[in-house]
């Protein structure tokens, strides 16, 4: 509401017809069972309220960087009304119906899948080289057996560390923001930086760089910067989407109040041009592909932070591309990763899904975190037939990595059930078919707080092992177990999961 616009009038309306018309009108509603009264009336509702208008004073202080989130980008957009959209008396109705029906608290679910400790086709091993405490943002598996590259995140000296199929350091390069993200190609490679603050911030921090792999290894050449002032990126891909034999850019601009998904169109010498694609905050993931194979690649993304979902964009030819919601998840879920796979072997791509991102204003186990799978009937309609509850779940990579010819997972967790079961911050899914899998984790799953994983051939055998980063920035909160002091000054930055199928 614009100032000097009068005052609303209140409604006839309930406490629960205001909650689905406010709450349900910028994402799923969410029922007050959901959460407990402490947390609506503390965290959530007050963060309603600023969104609402209801509160004079909407901005609020950055508990991390001490900077105002309330920067310029955000009252342009409006986040905060200056003045109250919905009557006092309507908003009063509104906060009684949570508070009256939210439960003093809720219990966690105690899972019965039995978790075997026991990786039959794996190998443990830490990498020789470690920063301590971790701040593992991002491992990569290079191709053509080169290693390893992994980024810690230290404020004022961030690294990329280069490690040998061995596990040795080879060499390191340092940046003055922190690297999320590594393509190579080529002798050439990217680096993508977030910023110096990689924790949720409307700020335009985040680049891309270039370098030549084999003048950066002598230290000889800084990367030349091609792509600056991103708002806070998560995820990049590299991939022509205007078929002129470029290779243009795709970010996840998550950012925090705003940000947005966009392409970078490559015009040569350097040179680029933004284009949105949806501009809301919150996109962690993005697939290139030419999923209806007219000859252009399509985008398939999935959105965080309030209105949740994966959506899917479909290229036009002519540098459009037109938006269909594929799948709408709750804001409380914490949507975190997707890929798209085939698990039917029905020749359409089924997407599994993870959501269990717990660094927000409802720090509790949720039993509906885990790993999804919903299968595509070939029109691009999905439906659930799968789930693999897993508390705090961050990343899900679904590969054959037994050869057996069928897709296992395996899965991270960034935020797990650290006193009853810690072992689930890594589980490895064995597919038995049929949509059933056999559970399995390690004895030193809990060694680290694994964020980053990903997949690869290490040594060349043929076979996937997996590479899990840790990250450690501060004590688990309510960590009774004495963990978190122990990673502080023992967790490795980085463990290889050999595969070991082929030996």
């Amino acid at each position: 509401m614009e100032i000097g616009q009068p005052d609303p009038v209140a409604s006839n309306e309930s406490g629960a017809q205001m909650a689905k018309l406010y709450c349900g009108g910028c994402h799923l509603f969410v029922e007050p069972e959901k959460l407990p009264k402490a947390i609506w009336e503390n965290d959530v509702l007050p963060a309603m309220g600023n969104r609402l208008g209801i509160y004079r004073d909407s901005r609020e202080y950055d508990s991390i960087s001490g900077s105002l989130r309330y920067a310029s980008v955000v009252k342009k957009a409006n986040i905060f009304p200056e003045k109250p959209v919905l009557a006092k008396e309507d908003w009063e109705k509104l906060v009684a119906y949570y508070l009256q029906n939210a439960p003093k608290e809720i219990l966690p679910t105690q899972s019965n899948i039995k978790i075997k400790m026991e990786l039959k086709h794996f190998k443990y091993t830490e990498a020789a080289f470690a920063d301590r405490p971790p701040l593992t943002s991002m491992v990569k598996i290079l191709a053509d057996q080169q290693g390893i590259v992994f980024s810690d995140s230290k404020r004022n000296n961030n690294s990329l560390t280069f490690l040998t199929p061995g596990l040795e350091k080879a060499y390191g390069l340092r940046f003055n923001d922190t690297p999320i993200h590594y393509w190579g190609k080529g002798s050439d490679f990217f680096v993508t930086t977030i910023g110096k603050n990689v924790f949720p911030n409307d700020f335009f921090h985040g680049a891309v760089y270039r370098f030549r792999a084999a003048e950066s290894a002598s230290n000889r050449l800084d990367g030349k910067l091609w792509i600056s002032k991103l708002q806070r990126p998560v995820d990049m891909v590299f991939a022509d989407l205007d078929n002129d034999g470029l290779d243009d850019v795709l970010a996840c601009e998550f950012g925090d109040r705003t940000g947005k998904l966009a392409w970078y169109q490559n015009l040569g010498n350097g040179k680029f041009t933004q284009r949105l694609l949806k501009n809301t905050p919150g996109a962690i993931k993005a697939i290139i592909k030419d999923y209806n194979k007219d000859g252009f690649n399509d985008v398939f993304a999935l959105m965080a932070q309030g209105d949740e979902g994966v959506f899917y964009f479909e290229n036009s030819g002519k540098g459009t591309f037109t938006e269909r919601r594929l799948l709408t998840f709750s804001p409380l879920n914490g949507s975190q990763y997707f890929e798209l796979a085939d698990f039917n072997q029905d020749g359409h791509d089924d997407i599994l899904y993870v959501c269990g991102d717990n660094a927000d204003k409802t720090p509790i186990l949720k039993p509906y975190h885990g790993s999804y799978i919903f299968l595509n009937d070939g029109n691009l309609n999905f439906e659930q037939a799968y789930f693999y509850p897993q508390n705090g779940a961050y990343k899900s990579m679904a590969r054959d990595f037994d050869l057996d010819g069928d897709l296992d997972i395996a899965s991270i967790s960034f935020f797990p059930d650290y006193l009853n079961a810690p072992e689930e911050s890594f589980v490895y899914l064995e597919n038995q078919g049929n949509m059933t899998f056999e559970v399995f984790s390690f004895p030193e799953a809990a060694k680290g707080r694994w964020m980053v994983m990903d997949a690869g051939d290490v040594d060349g055998d043929g076979d996937l092992d997996l590479a899990l980063g840790s990250f450690v920035q501060f004590l688990a909160k309510g960590d009774t177990t004495g963990l978190s002091k122990r990673w502080l000054t023992d967790s490795p930055s980085v463990i290889l999961l050999e595969n070991t199928v082929r030996q």
